[in-house]
């Protein structure tokens, strides 16, 4: 090319006194996320007039480091990178904590495309998704910027990004009610409404609403999910409805069928939340033999991935759903190698340690738990939430090994720093189980 157009300008009769080369360009390497500072990010999308797309994680969540390794990093995001201003916020931190009591993280990840002229939300999106989605995502929240949106559908995701789910799902319902299937917005809504629905604990009606848009979503990628709140859906149907075996069986079948058709291109995080949704329906049937082989499926299709991963980085991802995997088959050494070489591989990082001391704690090598729990402790970041489950874990392996009184003093120490969190990290439920556990060893 470069010498057709010398030759073109030569015949021209064009001078050229110099020729220079344009820079290539720089090769994508992944978002450009602002890490824990929210205003500088506000004050960058206001300068820039684009919105701000904001990661709400957390670094123990198997979800979070999927997207950020294999979404984040794809290089099909590349051109949007100067339409947003991107932010990553760890729920953990304390100098995040006001971000959480002003936007509702109800699970990890939760995604939120922020407008930075008045800081609310356009649209919050939950869980784990595809690049596919998050570039649809990006298109839909352009037009909400840009006040192109349809109304209703703007209503609705506004009441949805406040947390307001009661409300939302009304609101959904009647984009539904309207929305063609082949809507951009379509799959968006059938998954909002149903997230929204589980949160309202509206079984039938989220049933109803799976077993509906299922067919109409079957060869699109957000079916893994679709299928999943179905089945989670038809498993919490009353006990004595006589159309509950059924209807857990059907979405089952479909569960089964979806995980393994490799011709959808779930991304792994799905995929997993699949099985994870077999695992209950084998649970809720009492089948403990169909349940292991689920397991073992499970298994399987996580190392897998783990084998396939390119970098540490990546195959760290599956840590979490891989020891649940080996829990559940009741095999928990077979998790020790891994995490062992997770905990070699980030030697700053508490997750592997920590996920160590729960896979000795169901070996009962007590010794060893309490080490690696002491180690996970001594690690940066421990200061948020997440302690506390490092914390129960420590004190049930003190007490697996008869030490009441470290036992004691653990919960003592998890019930105080619970109390102590930030209000947009305290969990009173959690710390509410910590003091029933600490009563139940009775007094000193």
């Amino acid at each position: 090319m470069r010498s057709l157009v010398l030759a073109n300008l030569s015949l021209a009769g064009v001078a050229l006194l110099s020729l220079s080369c344009a820079e290539p360009a720089a090769p994508f390497t992944g978002l450009p996320f602002i890490h824990d500072d929210f205003d500088a990010a506000v004050a960058e999308a206001k300068q820039k007039d684009v919105p701000i797309f904001v990661d709400a994680m957390a670094a123990w969540c198997h979800s979070c480091l999927s997207m950020q390794q294999y979404v984040f990093t794809d290089p099909k995001l590349a051109p949007v990178v100067d339409d947003y201003v991107w932010l990553e916020l760890d729920m953990e931190k304390p100098e995040n904590a006001g971000f959480r009591e002003k936007f509702p993280v109800e699970a990890f990840p939760t995604y939120f495309i922020l407008d930075p002229r008045d800081e609310k939300a356009l649209i919050r999106w939950i869980g784990g998704c595809s690049v596919e989605r998050v570039l649809t995502l990006l298109d839909e929240a352009t037009l909400a910027y840009n006040g192109e949106a349809p109304e209703r559908l703007a209503q609705a995701d506004a009441l949805y990004a406040a947390g307001n789910n009661e409300e939302a799902i009304t609101a959904y319902q009647d984009v539904f009610d309207t929305a063609d299937p082949g809507a951009p917005y379509y799959a968006r809504t059938v998954e909002s409404l149903l997230f929204a629905l589980s949160r309202t604990g509206d079984h039938e009606r989220g049933l109803a609403l799976a077993e509906e848009t299922l067919p109409l979503l079957r060869q699109e990628m957000c079916a893994g999910n679709v299928v999943s709140y179905g089945l989670d859906f038809a498993i919490g149907l009353a006990e004595d409805d006589p159309e509950r075996q059924r209807r857990i069986d059907d979405m089952e079948t479909q569960a089964q069928a979806i995980a393994n058709d490799t011709t959808l291109g779930l991304v792994p995080d799905d995929r997993s939340g699949i099985y994870i949704a077999l695992l209950a329906a084998r649970e809720a049937a009492g089948d403990d033999e169909g349940h292991k082989r689920v397991a073992a499926q499970w298994a399987g299709f996580l190392n897998d991935a783990a084998a396939a991963a390119k970098t540490p980085a990546e195959r760290v991802v599956f840590d979490s759903h891989r020891l649940s995997a080996y829990l559940e088959l009741g095999e928990p050494q077979k998790a020790v190698p891994l995490l062992e070489q997770s905990e070699r591989d980030f030697p700053d990082d508490y997750n592997p340690p920590a996920r160590l001391a729960a896979a000795y704690r169901s070996m009962e090598a007590w010794d060893l738990g309490i080490a690696a729990s002491e180690r996970a402790l001594s690690k940066p970041g421990t200061t948020g939430p997440r302690r506390l489950r490092i914390l129960g874990t420590l004190a049930e392996l003190h007490k697996g090994k008869g030490d009441s009184g470290a036992a004691r003093r653990t919960l003592a120490d998890a019930v105080r720093h619970g109390e102590a969190l930030p209000q947009g990290q305290r969990s009173e439920s959690l710390v509410n189980s910590l003091r029933n556990k600490l009563e139940a060893l009775g007094p000193a």
